[in-house]
Order: C-alpha cells, then structure tokens, then sequence
C-alpha cells in the first residue's frame, strides 16, 4: 500500500475516536428480570362460573396471600361493568386503625384468614366478621388458596379443603372442577 493511500484512512480514524470519552459502568437501575410472579385468583363471572385471573404477588405459593388478594376483590375494569365480581367479602377489619392488640411477631393476625396445609389437605380459617359465606365464595376461597398452593407443589391428587368460617361454619371441599389458569 502506498504511504499517500494510508493517510485518509488514518485520518478517518484519529476523526471518529475523537471527543468520546472513556467511561466506566453506568448504573441504570436493577438487574434485567423475566415477569413478576403471578398467582390466579379466582373471580365471579357474570354467567356465575368461577374465572381464574393472573394477580402479581410476591409471595407465589403462599394461600394466604393469594387470599387477601381475592379478598382486595376485582381491579379497576374488571369490576361488575368489567364482568367479574367476588362473593368473598373483604377482611372485616380492612379499614380499621391499627390497635395495641396486634398479634406478636410470627404469629397469624386474628383479622386476617389463615392457611394450614397437610401434603394435599387444607384448612382456611376465615376471622370473626366473615359468615355465611355462599357456596360460590367457599368454592372461590377453595379454588385461590389450592392453585397458590400448587404453584410451588404440583400434584395430580386434588387439594382437599375445610373452610371455617368467621361463625365457625365448616364446610368442607376440593379443587377438582376448579377453572385452570
């Protein structure tokens, strides 16, 4: 190569690295991440047939946080001119203030619905406030808490489930017939 034929090249080069400055890593935000995880909770459809909607949660697998979210209700858009609507009432104490009798570190809220689980049997216990449930809000409870649960175990044998209500009503079921998400 001739030496009058290197210098454009050469001044190209010195003209396109000129004025960038060197930089280190540039902080812009938290690490790539896929979805949020997501729990179906189970709605009322205006034909009464149970619907199961993706609700984001950061507790994927845990029955009672997919609980206080069936008990939050339908969001915005999804309410009765949306289509679904819920047969679960919200927690009774929702809106009170907080008290000196909360309960102790580790130890379930007296307001708030509990979860046990044995393998594939579950027992929901729902707080004084919550009576006479419908069939269809004990199936809601039944269907929301055993698909959270099964999130983190699959099985093929049903959930079965007692649901205590707040007047200490037993009713007992499964999660066969249950809508899949």
């Amino acid at each position: 190569m001739k030496p009058l034929r290197r210098v454009p090249l050469l001044v190209l080069l010195a003209l396109t690295s000129c004025g960038i400055p060197a930089t280190g890593v540039v902080q812009a935000g938290g690490p790539a991440s896929g979805t949020l995880p997501q729990t179906p909770v189970y709605f009322v459809e205006k034909n009464g047939a149970l619907a199961a909607v993706p609700r984001t949660t950061e507790l994927p697998g845990d029955p009672e946080a997919a609980l206080r979210l069936l008990m939050a209700g339908p969001l915005e858009g999804e309410g009765r001119l949306g289509g679904l609507f819920t047969e679960v009432p919200g927690l009774p104490t929702a809106a009170a203030l907080p008290t000196d009798t909360a309960a102790a570190p580790g130890e379930p809220s007296s307001d708030a619905p509990t979860v046990t689980v044995d393998g594939n049997a579950m027992t929901i216990r729902l707080p004084p406030g919550m009576e006479t449930l419908s069939d269809t809000g004990v199936r809601q409870l039944i269907c929301t808490a055993a698909a959270a649960y099964r999130l983190t175990r699959p099985s093929l044998q049903a959930v079965t489930a007692e649901v205590t209500d707040g007047a200490g009503r037993l009713v007992r079921g499964s999660d066969e017939g249950c809508p899949r998400s």
